[in-house]
């Protein structure tokens, strides 16, 4: 009897993150160039258009950025080439069963105007051919998500494979919420998941032992969104899809 075991999990897959921000026809931008009408034209040249914007940031850089301009033109910046998970990347870490690892994310709005945040997280495997498998179980992608504070999840519309939060504060032009995480780890059951392969040949038996996720990488993905937090209920509304209700302070809560 042969058998074969391998399990290399020290491939590491890092995902493209998209930080997208919604700009509301008829918000702040469009507003204050209605009252400029009601003003001379050297007055207005005085009066700065607000912007929006919003930045993923990972262990304390900023990954990436996406503003709108004065301009009318969207601003995209990006440090990590639009990666998450760099720093386990170029290390060539492997990346050990039950080990945690820093992966604080944050947001930060980049913009000049007040906004509330969404963020969406998705946890994946990917196969050797680069396609996601989804008869593998994202549960086993652990990304420590801090909930005693301000963040909040969506619970109707999160699965084990994607998760929506809310910051239920408006977010200040420069001010940055707090984090949403703080560890990433692949739970060690990960070990106990295998398959057994039974050849029966000239009266013996040849068993094959081979892990589930033998040749699997793990995805992370990370999504963050602001809308303004003027008229916020339509705002989210027709962003993200969401009733929430806003208390005197501006804080929300789904309904």
């Amino acid at each position: 009897m042969s058998k074969k075991k391998r399990m290399p999990l020290g491939g590491l897959t890092v995902a493209l993150l998209s930080a997208s921000v919604v700009l509301l026809a008829g918000s702040t931008v469009g507003s204050a160039r209605a009252a400029l009408t009601y003003y001379s034209e050297n007055y207005g040249a005085q009066v700065e258009v607000s912007n929006i914007g919003v930045s993923l940031v990972e262990n304390g850089s900023v990954v990436r950025s996406r503003d709108y301009t004065s301009n009318g033109k969207w601003e995209e910046k990006s440090t990590t080439d639009n990666k998450l998970l760099t720093a386990l990347s170029k290390n060539n870490t492997k990346i050990i069963p039950g080990e945690k690892y820093d992966e604080e994310l944050t947001v930060k709005n980049s913009g000049t105007i007040d906004t509330y945040v969404r963020v969406i997280l998705k946890k994946s495997w990917i196969n050797e051919k680069g396609e996601k498998d989804t008869t593998l179980s994202p549960n086993l992608i652990n990304l420590n998500l801090l909930l005693d504070g301000k963040w909040m999840i969506d619970e109707s519309a999160s699965t084990s494979e994607r998760t929506i939060l809310y910051y239920t504060e408006p977010l200040k032009s420069g001010d940055e919420t707090d984090p949403l995480s703080n560890k990433i780890s692949i739970d060690s059951s990960i070990a106990t998941k295998v398959k057994q392969d039974v050849i029966e040949k000239d009266g013996y038996k040849t068993i094959t032992t081979t892990y589930a996720y033998d040749g699997y990488n793990f995805q992370l993905e990370a999504e963050a969104d602001a809308v303004q937090t003027h008229n916020a209920q339509d705002a989210i509304k027709s962003a993200w899809g969401v009733d929430v209700d806003v208390d005197g302070n501006g804080n929300i809560s789904l309904r």
